[in-house]
């Protein structure tokens, strides 16, 4: 069984959607994030903090090769790790990847309070560059889900429905 991966700007929904996809289809889930936090013994903003952007980056690249090892997996990326194009062409080679489209200001809205991602607390202007650049790679997915004004289960429903029917 081809791995899924979903790829897509912070919050905009890879997780939630992800665990559903898993259930439905009887695979096993993987959050990228909560992975590389385990192994660290420290949260994401706090190897920011510490270790920096780069090291963090790195970590993202190692994870997302050795998960591509194994098959049968739903895989919830981090949102700069499907905006890198080698990630990204290593995901297409290694299952099927799926864009979950939010627009940034709905991602505004998911998001607001939430103190735990860094690259949310730089000005609005470098966040919608942020957020184009990404969408640049993203777009690269074999599918595009818009993932707004869904719910969770609509979304994982599109995905499961595009993994079984896939050409």
């Amino acid at each position: 069984m081809k791995n899924i991966y979903l790829v897509g700007f912070m919050g905009s929904g890879k997780s939630t959607a992800g665990k559903l996809v898993a259930q439905r289809l009887g695979m096993e889930f993987v959050d990228i994030d909560s992975v590389i936090e385990e192994r660290e013994g420290m949260e994401i903003s706090r190897i920011f903090a510490e270790k920096g952007e780069r090291y963090f980056r790195d970590r993202e690249r190692e994870i997302i090769r050795e998960v591509g090892e194994k098959t049968g997996l739903v895989v919830s990326t981090g949102g700069g790790l499907g905006a890198d194009r080698s990630n990204m062409e290593f995901m297409k080679k290694t299952g099927v990847v799926f864009w979950l489209d939010v627009p940034l200001e709905e991602i505004l809205k998911r998001t607001e309070g939430d103190d735990t991602r860094p690259l949310l607390k730089q000005p609005l202007e470098d966040l919608k560059k942020l957020y184009e650049e990404r969408k640049k790679i993203y777009s690269l997915a074999h599918r595009r889900i818009t993932a707004w004004e869904k719910t969770p289960e609509e979304i994982a429903g599109e995905i499961v429905d595009g993994y079984l029917h896939r050409d």
